[in-house]
């Protein structure tokens, strides 16, 4: 599975709700490693496993921090709020501003299979936020203003 195809906006599997996962066994961890190895060379900062055509809910973030492995992430709680331009690997070539909230508290099952809570802040709290978008078959685009949503050219 190493070799990952990044799915491009308007691929049918970005708009799917993904799959509840019953743990992170070696499966789960050997797609997470796939999707680090995609992402890296793609210059990202987190992916989602939508993003290489598998409808089930696995994240990775990493923005400078070392490299977070989520499984059936689930925010609880939020504080703040900022925007920020957004880019996407699924959506080349275009930035969004997007408002999210500055920190989060995120359910998940770690890369050890243990159920996990924590607060996120920053850039990890914003990557965290636009991955469990993927999970929900959400993209930036839907960030964009209801007029320019109306008025953007076919394919946008």
């Amino acid at each position: 599975m190493s070799d990952l195809n990044i799915k491009k906006h308007p691929n049918f599997i970005l708009r799917k709700k993904c799959e509840m996962l019953n743990g992170f066994g070696e499966t789960e961890k050997q797609l997470a490693s796939d999707m680090a190895t995609t992402m890296y060379a793609a210059g990202g900062i987190g992916f989602a496993a939508p993003q290489v055509g598998i409808s089930k809910k696995v994240i990775i973030v990493d923005v400078g921090k070392g490299l977070l492995k989520m499984v059936n992430p689930k925010i609880t709680a939020k504080k703040g709020s900022s925007s920020l331009e957004e880019g996407c690997l699924s959506v080349p070539e275009k930035s969004i501003n997007v408002r999210r909230a500055e920190e989060i508290t995120v359910s998940y099952i770690d890369e050890n299979d243990k159920e996990c809570t924590k607060t996120f802040h920053g850039l990890t709290a914003r990557a965290i936020q636009h991955e469990v978008d993927h999970l929900a078959g959400k993209l930036i685009i839907d960030y964009r203003p209801w007029y320019k949503r109306i008025f953007s050219k076919k394919g946008d």
